[in-house]
Formats: structure tokens, C-alpha cells, sequence
């Protein structure tokens, strides 16, 4: 599996004029100035599926990245933490299209809530939070499954899969998002994860691989 880093830059665009966009999901229909921003913290950090003007490393303050959820395992939410990933700019008709697919993508067939958050970028010289847009699972969800230990989750992670890929992938390219652009930040629960299916798969491999072995062993003749 080829895991490349993702090359994170931002292009400066022109001042845009302001305009509104309402946000799916918020009550009474919420509505943002343009640009809009979008966090994501799952595979939107390496697969966004829209297009966008720029994006930037950060976290927000008040939801922790658990697997506790069915299907491709997303997370669950924890007050008083702060959770990694990347916000994307979108501006003009990037704007609709964006949040029409991610309405589909994340609300619809995920299950998520949206959710108005403080996106806080990495960059020293960030004056000010950005009011970004978010898709969190909750214990209402009907696919959510609730806590469960690292071995447990990592076991089923290595045999599920669906349209959009394995889950081995999606931790792993995870994993490497934190190291490679999150170095300061801790995710015990991530890692924990990643070390536990690291050590599961050579015994997966060995018991798939045993009865082949066994069939090319020549056997010993009687007499």
C-alpha cells in the first residue's frame, strides 16, 4: 500500500464578496459569509471529494476522533478534548456543490449531524478561530456502536471494507496524517488502534497461509 503525505498548501485567492450559505442540518437554517470552511477529521483530510481554494492543518476544542461507529467506523464525540484534521475553503459555486455532496455523503448515507464549530489553524500567526462547518456522529445515530477495546476494534476493522475501500486504509493514511502533520498532537486511541491491527495482521496472514504450507510439505512414505 502506497501511503504518501498529503501536500498541504494553500493558494491565496482575491477578496471575494461576501455572500450567505445556508448550512443543512443547523436549526433554523444557519447561514455563513463566504468563504465557507469544512473540517473534516476522517478521510476528508486525504479525500475530500469537492473542490476547494485552499485548506489548513488545525483542530477544534470539544470532540474527541473515536471509532465507535458502524460501517466505516467513524467517531464518536467527548466534550473537554480537541480533535486534529484539516479545513477546507470553499467559495463561490464551490460552496453548493460542496455542501450538496457532503450532505449525501456524510448526513445521509454516515448518518452525521452538522454542527457550527471553532476551527483554530496550526499556523503561528493565526489571529483568530474560523467558524467552520462539521460532521459528527453521535449516540443517536443508528449506526452507532458504542465503546469497545483497540483489539476488538482493529480486528474488525481488518475485515471490513465497501465502496469507497478497506478500512486498513482509512486507519492507516489516518495515522500518518497525525505523524506527518499533527506531530505535537496525541491520539492515544488512534495509535492504540494502528498497533493493535499491526499485530494482528501477521497472525491473520500465517493462519490464511498454513494450509497451503502444509499441502507443499512433502510427506514422508510409510515403510
Amino acid at each position: 500500500m502506497k501511503r504518501d503525505p498529503l501536500p498541504l498548501e494553500e493558494r491565496p485567492e482575491p477578496p471575494a464578496p461576501l455572500l450567505s450559505a445556508t448550512v443543512p442540518g443547523e436549526p433554523g437554517g444557519a447561514e455563513l459569509a463566504q468563504p465557507v470552511w469544512i473540517f473534516g477529521y476522517g478521510s476528508l483530510v486525504w479525500r475530500p471529494g469537492f473542490e476547494f481554494t485552499s485548506r489548513k492543518v488545525g483542530f477544534i476544542r470539544g470532540y474527541s476522533r473515536r471509532f465507535w461507529q458502524g460501517d466505516t467506523f467513524h467517531r464518536g464525540s467527548e466534550r473537554m478534548a480537541c480533535t486534529w484534521g484539516v479545513a477546507y475553503e470553499v467559495r463561490g459555486e464551490q460552496i453548493a456543490a460542496s455542501l450538496e455532496y457532503l450532505n449525501m455523503r456524510e448526513a445521509v448515507l454516515g448518518g452525521y449531524d452538522t454542527k457550527l464549530v471553532k476551527f483554530h489553524p496550526q499556523e503561528k500567526d493565526a489571529e483568530e478561530p474560523i467558524l467552520a462547518l462539521v460532521y459528527i456522529a453521535t449516540p443517536q445515530n443508528p449506526s452507532y456502536l458504542g465503546p469497545a477495546s483497540e483489539e476488538d476494534i482493529a480486528a474488525q476493522i481488518i475485515v471490513s471494507s465497501g465502496c469507497a475501500g478497506h478500512n486498513i486504509e482509512y486507519l492507516l493514511r489516518l495515522a500518518d496524517f497525525m505523524r506527518y502533520f499533527c506531530p505535537q498532537a496525541e491520539d492515544k486511541h488512534l495509535f492504540s488502534i494502528e498497533e493493535a491491527l499491526i499485530s494482528i495482521l501477521p497472525c491473520l496472514y500465517c493462519t490464511e497461509e498454513s494450509p497451503e504450507e502444509t499441502e507443499s510439505v512433502p510427506q514422508k512414505s510409510k515403510g
